[in-house]
């Protein structure tokens, strides 16, 4: 590798964790001033850097959230990717399908609420139709991951036959539900979280209900 190359790695690699730091901060407002309380300036602010460099990253207040989305969404989908790709049985599947969405959750509510706006066109009225179409994809990806991993416990025998996206939306309505009113609970007691336990009851309750006898 020539000084030249390595000089560009290096600067891509700066880059790379300048915008980790940035989402970050955004993360850590999220949660406590939530979307409409929070400005660039504030990112800025919590992530020690001026606002112009914000905006070398990020072209608006829009841009920077929806990435917290974007990043939300590809976790998302590798946790169940690596759950369809693993050979085992649907019990199993079933409980890798629960941790991907677990670990969603974990990276941050607020976010998913966020999202949740998005998809109903409440919020981020500035996004690129490129921004759009991204969360759009990982969204279907999603669901056609979901899909799959239905199909084939269906075509292997161990669960019944029931429409696979059908399946695959239910889930998807069981996730954002749960995330919803776990959250709106949170008003009327912070201390309250029974969203892993209640998932963990939702998955096994579905998969129970689906098992081919």
């Amino acid at each position: 590798m020539g000084l030249a190359e390595r000089r560009e790695r290096e600067k891509e690699d700066q880059k790379r964790r300048r915008r980790e730091e940035i989402l970050e901060a955004a993360r850590t407002l999220i949660r406590s001033k939530g979307f409409a309380g929070s400005t660039m300036e504030d990112v800025a602010r919590e992530a020690e850097l001026s606002p112009g460099t914000l905006y070398l990253y990020f072209k608006n207040k829009d841009e920077l959230f929806a990435s917290l989305s974007l990043d939300l969404l590809e976790g998302i989908v590798e946790g169940l990717e690596k759950a369809s790709a693993e050979d085992a049985p649907m019990e199993e599947k079933f409980e890798a399908m629960r941790k991907a969405f677990s670990e969603g959750y974990q990276f941050e509510p607020s976010v998913l609420l966020n999202l949740f706006n998005l998809q109903t066109g409440k919020q981020f009225p500035n996004l690129s139709s490129e921004f759009l179409s991204e969360l759009n994809r990982l969204s279907a990806r999603i669901v056609d991951i979901l899909a799959g991993l239905f199909d084939s416990g269906i075509r292997d025998g161990q669960l019944q036959d029931h429409h696979r996206v059908a399946l695959a939306d239910l889930v998807w309505s069981l996730f954002t539900g749960l995330v919803i009113w776990e959250e709106s609970k949170k008003f009327f007691g912070p201390d309250k979280d029974f969203f892993e336990s209640t998932l963990e009851l939702g998955f096994k309750i579905l998969h129970r209900g689906l098992k081919e006898e």
